[in-house]
């Protein structure tokens, strides 16, 4: 699997810190993590949570994931090859949920609402994604703050230092309904 690339690439460090932060995450946390992709942010949420379930349709993207786990040693994961909607048709409530992915997001976000109890964080690279995610949470009174955040990185030139900026990511957060 080394070599695969996934669309999207993995979280930015910067941004997954932001998104982290976001999230306010307790060692006795029960996360949903839709879209884990390479399992770069997994691995995170494994590390400051109870345990971590992470979802995506892509079987490769959970190969990877799965991968990533096991090298940095975390064993409070479980990943799944779904649909998140599917996923979600169960009685399961959790504390926080994580999702980079965002195909679905209008659909799934309605059904995620109901089944966390504190904080939902999006990353979101698409306006279409910002758009769609900011009005149905705001429909339903569930949006806190959207942070732009944009990160530049230095790099060497002519025995100075310039910048490169890395994609800008709009980081949304909402508060769950689970126990409203």
């Amino acid at each position: 699997m080394n070599g695969t690339k996934l669309a999207g690439g993995p979280t930015q460090d910067e941004i997954m810190a932001v998104a982290l932060f976001k999230l306010g995450l307790l060692s006795t946390d029960t996360v949903l993590e839709i879209g884990c992709g390479t399992g770069k942010v997994s691995v995170a949420l494994a590390q400051a949570a109870g345990k971590v379930y992470s979802l995506d349709k892509r079987p490769e993207a959970i190969a990877l994931a799965a991968q990533a786990a096991h090298s940095a040693g975390v064993g409070n994961i479980e990943f799944f090859s779904v649909n998140a909607l599917e996923f979600l048709n169960n009685d399961q409530v959790f504390d926080c949920a994580f999702l980079g992915g965002t195909h679905g997001i209008a659909e799934i976000l309605p059904v995620l609402a109901k089944k966390v109890k504190r904080t939902i964080v999006i990353n979101a690279v698409l306006l279409s994604t910002l758009d769609r995610a900011v009005t149905v949470l705001k429909e339903r009174g569930l949006l806190t703050e959207v942070v732009h955040v944009q990160v530049s990185r230095s790099h060497d030139i002519a025995g100075s230092i310039m910048f490169r900026p890395i994609d800008p990511v709009y980081i949304i957060v909402a508060r769950g309904s689970a126990c409203s």
